[in-house]
């Protein structure tokens, strides 16, 4: 059975890959500033010391703003550090694993790229949401496999649990899988590497109030 857990909306930020922990606790800081309640740690290429100093430190930064850190890939390090989840995809832990290690009370997402049917087992496995994408060319992963605004309908359709896009999204076109059906919407490049974090941070949060209103 899926955990109770308050629902998952709005915009969920996706951290860099950055060495620097000052730095990216600096950019942490003026996101959540602007309104982020949602953060995944996602660092690709950095050591396990130093994934597990970020994550701690982004925890702590996290708790100090009401808002919640989800941990890409790494269910030990979720577990290790107290965080409040952890994000799952095609080559990581199962769902299904990734619960029985971290328990009924963490949350659990499971990207789901441009596949229903695998967002449909994550749900049954006991996933709290689930993501898809690329919705648009990405910085970040270039080749990602693309998905159509078809699947958010489609998800929202037969899918009781929130779902996420992520893929090259921006403050121009976010509203596009909004409107298709995204709870929420995941960002790297148009927060993290905008000139002014805190006030890109509050316009993408700010597409949900309009569609709250």
């Amino acid at each position: 059975m899926t955990p109770r857990t308050r629902a998952i909306s709005g915009l969920y930020a996706v951290t860099p890959d950055v060495a620097d922990t000052v730095s990216l606790l600096a950019k942490t800081h003026a996101a959540l500033a602007g309104g982020v309640r949602w953060l995944q740690y996602r660092n690709k290429t950095a050591a396990a010391s130093v994934r597990s100093q970020q994550a701690m430190a982004l925890l702590e930064a996290c708790r100090q703003h009401g808002a919640r850190l989800i941990v890409n890939d790494h269910v030990g390090l979720a577990r290790e550090i107290g965080a409040d989840g952890v994000h799952i995809g095609a080559e990581d832990t199962g769902v299904a694993e990734a619960r029985a290690a971290l328990g009924p009370h963490k949350i659990i997402g499971a990207s789901c790229y441009n596949d229903l049917q695998r967002a449909l087992v994550a749900a049954e496995q006991g996933a709290n949401y689930v993501a898809f994408g690329s919705f648009f060319a990405s910085q970040i992963k270039p080749g990602a496999v693309r998905a159509s605004l078809s699947i958010l309908r489609a998800a929202k359709q037969q899918i009781a649990l929130p779902t996420i896009a992520i893929g090259g999204i921006t403050l121009a076109n976010a509203r596009e899988v909004i409107d298709a059906g995204a709870d929420a919407i995941a960002v790297i490049s148009a927060l993290f590497d905008a000139p002014d974090i805190e006030a890109a941070a509050r316009a993408l949060c700010a597409l949900f109030e309009d569609e709250a209103a």
